[in-house]
């Protein structure tokens, strides 16, 4: 099954983050090039850093300069992003390009990588949940309110877990069909975002 085969990944990255957790240290990504796990901690990389770099800029004491440059790095990470998605897509559209779909074969919502992109992130709120739930300086009250949020991850886990596995079977046998659709944002384009190109003139 495909989860049980990304979910420790992303786990092993968002480990390897914290043993410096900092936004600003290289990416070490264990994993050979040609391995779908090398795409897979890659994008849980990207992910991890913009959970960090959210914090920072929720920071009330943060210096309004040092705010924009931040905020130009998550447009940046975020941009880097929607490319994962769409490269992991390609791995799918490659792996499955010579399955033909069925006469009846139907389009998910989202395409595997988008489905895979909520699991990344899922492991981020499970990891940062489970530290809140485990933390000694926070009050009984606190720990409990964190692992009742945390069980309720931990059943989305095996929901998401077990739609992203029968999606991807669904895909093989021919039940349903990939189309993915690149996101074509606009607001980093200096020819589609009106403020960039006005202020070109």
């Amino acid at each position: 099954m495909f989860s049980q085969l990304a979910f420790p990944v992303f786990e092993q990255c968002i480990k390897d983050y914290h043993v410096h957790d900092n936004i600003d240290q290289p990416v070490s990504n264990p994993y050979p090039k040609e391995q779908i796990e090398h795409l897979l901690y890659l994008k849980n990389w990207i992910d991890t850093v913009q959970w960090h770099f959210e914090d920072l800029i929720r920071d009330p004491e943060i210096d309004p300069v040092e705010a924009l440059k931040l905020k130009r790095r998550i447009d940046a990470y975020n941009q880097q992003r929607t490319d994962m998605v769409e490269f992991i897509d390609s791995y799918f559209l490659q792996k499955y390009a010579d399955v033909t779909p069925k006469p009846s074969a139907k389009i998910n919502s989202e395409s595997p990588a988008w489905a895979i992109d909520r699991f990344s992130i899922l492991a981020l709120k499970i990891y940062h949940m489970r530290e809140e739930a485990t933390r000694v300086d926070a009050t009984p009250e606190h720990r409990a309110a964190c692992q009742t949020k945390l069980d309720i991850l931990l059943e989305q886990k095996i929901d998401l877990s077990s739609a992203i596995d029968d999606l991807l079977n669904d895909i093989a046998s021919g039940d349903k069909y990939m189309k993915v659709y690149k996101q074509m944002k606009m607001y980093n384009d200096e020819a589609l975002n009106p403020v960039l190109y006005q202020g070109k003139k």
